[in-house]
């Protein structure tokens, strides 16, 4: 039977190591004072591209831009 002491505790609730660091960030980018606070907000939106494919041809693209979790 395996310890449950090497486990991180983001790990141990449930969480992704994406939602444990994106809620991390977010809890440094509320705590900064103005004006680095607004100046890292503008950076906090992310944009990404979906594609998919069927039988080796492009049939869609769909970009998105989205705020990080909360």
């Amino acid at each position: 039977m395996a310890s449950n002491a090497a486990v991180p505790f983001w790990r141990s609730v449930g969480m992704t190591y994406i939602i444990y660091s994106n809620l991390c960030a977010n809890l440094v980018r509320n705590g900064l004072k103005e004006p680095y606070k607004t100046e890292v907000l503008i950076h906090e939106k992310i944009h990404f591209t979906i594609f998919k494919w069927a039988d080796g041809k492009l049939q869609k693209t769909t970009t998105r831009s989205d705020t990080p979790y909360e």
